[in-house]
């Protein structure tokens, strides 16, 4: 009998002390519960795919070619803002200069990249 009566007494003082460890353990050296601490920022990916089209479009504008999406990071429809940035960037620089597709680079990066995390970003596969 003192078996069972051991064993109903832990399953009683079980939570208890559970609860009270938890409430110490919570507690800073004063005894006053801490603050929670901040959350770290998160970018949205439309911020972060216009970051990555707008480093890729400047560093492509001259060179004539492409690398590989998958090496520049870039999923397969940030590959494509890429390349239709480029173009109308190359178009820009030939019409107005090198300052003019700069600025027209960081403006359809944004718009491009808005517009397709707007209608959904990438699909299931990571070739999206």
């Amino acid at each position: 009998m003192a078996g069972a009566a051991r064993a109903g007494a832990a399953r009683l003082l079980g939570p208890a002390l559970l609860a009270g460890v938890l409430a110490t353990g919570c507690a800073g050296g004063n005894g006053a519960a801490e603050a929670p601490s901040p959350s770290p920022a998160t970018t949205p990916p439309e911020v972060l795919c216009t970051r990555l089209v707008t480093h890729w479009a400047r560093e492509v504008l001259d060179s004539g070619t492409y690398g590989d999406y998958q090496s520049m990071g870039l999923s397969n429809g940030q590959y494509e803002i890429l390349r239709g940035v480029v173009d109308a960037a190359r178009a820009e620089k030939k019409r107005q200069g090198a300052d003019a597709a700069d600025e027209l680079i960081g403006r359809e990066a944004h718009e491009g990249c808005v517009e397709w995390y707007r209608s959904g970003g990438p699909g299931e596969g990571p070739w999206r």
